[in-house]
């Protein structure tokens, strides 16, 4: 019979504990940035008492930090193991050039700054925590290098909207519209089996122009991508749909008047776009297979996820 060796629980106990005063001060800054997202989403839930000075939300913001900072000093011990192999980690992202500390500060940055502007800032942390569905399997479908993708994103641009000049700075953008125009006109929708979700690739919705919203999603992302643009799929209570990336507000604006008095005059006429701003502020617009137009009418508002293709 094989013995295993006795740990001896409190010495190994003592030995991962950080010296005081410093295990403190660790606890009282990862409670202070675990504090500030979470009053920000009480702050914008709650009812305003209109108490002066707003002593209302300074008692509720010291309430939330002792609550968060006396739960971390009582698991202080795993808590700050778990914060070295973190730091480890993003070390390791920092000296490779992956996603390391400058990274992982500014999208804290961006998330606060986004949550602070928006009616119900917990949207926006559900968001990146809920899982987008079939990940893997959509990835893999969106084959922006296939030939047979790229070939057709081609012929896309050939067809519509070759002639337009003057916006060079918007050839990428307008290209890319060319190839929702083509995808939308011919889009044919089709459901499932009732078995279950089937993904089918890019270069196999090429063939009859047919599938569900997924499908559609997949093709239209492959073949933005294949041309140069951004896209990146959102998820949304029973729907997947596409966006691509526009860039700023500026730009927006530039955008607007493309799509109503040069590209889509009578599909957009008396319309306007719909788009989302990410939390980087960067502008997505609306490339569903419901639109007549890019930047058309949502299906769905509410967000649950969104996949970006980089």
């Amino acid at each position: 019979m094989i013995k295993f060796p006795k740990i001896d629980f409190p010495q190994l106990q003592s030995r991962l504990q950080v010296k005081s005063p410093w295990d403190r001060i660790i606890i009282m800054l990862l409670s202070l940035l675990i504090t500030i997202p979470i009053f920000i989403i009480l702050h914008q839930n709650l009812i305003d008492l209109k108490w002066p000075f707003n002593l209302d939300r300074v008692f509720i913001f010291i309430a939330v930090f002792a609550g968060i900072f006396f739960l971390l000093m009582y698991l202080r011990t795993i808590i700050l193991v778990c914060v070295a192999i973190y730091l480890l980690i993003l070390v390791y992202g920092s000296v490779i050039g992956n996603y390391g500390f400058t990274e992982i500060s500014e999208d804290y940055n961006s998330m606060i700054y986004t949550m602070s502007d928006n009616p119900y800032p917990q949207d926006i942390i559900v968001a990146k925590l809920l899982p987008f569905p079939n990940k893997s399997q959509i990835i893999s479908a969106i084959e922006y290098q296939n030939p047979k993708v790229r070939n057709f994103a081609i012929m896309a641009t050939t067809k519509h909207f070759k002639k337009i000049k003057g916006y060079s700075d918007y050839r990428t953008t307008i290209q890319c519209f060319a190839v929702f125009k083509e995808i939308n006109s011919r889009w044919n929708y089709v459901n499932d089996p009732k078995e279950g979700d089937y993904i089918a690739t890019a270069s196999e919705s090429l063939q009859y122009f047919s599938g569900d919203c997924d499908d559609h999603s997949i093709l239209m992302a492959a073949a933005i991508r294949s041309i140069g643009g951004t896209p990146r799929l959102i998820h949304t209570k029973g729907h997947i749909y596409p966006e691509m990336l526009i860039g700023s507000l500026i730009d927006l604006e530039k955008v607007n008047y493309l799509v109503k008095n040069v590209l889509f005059l009578k599909e957009s006429y008396k319309q306007k776009l719909h788009y989302h701003i990410d939390e980087r502020g960067q502008v997505w617009l609306n490339m569903d297979y419901t639109a007549k137009y890019p930047g058309g009418p949502f299906m769905y508002e509410e967000i649950l996820g969104a996949l970006t293709l980089n």
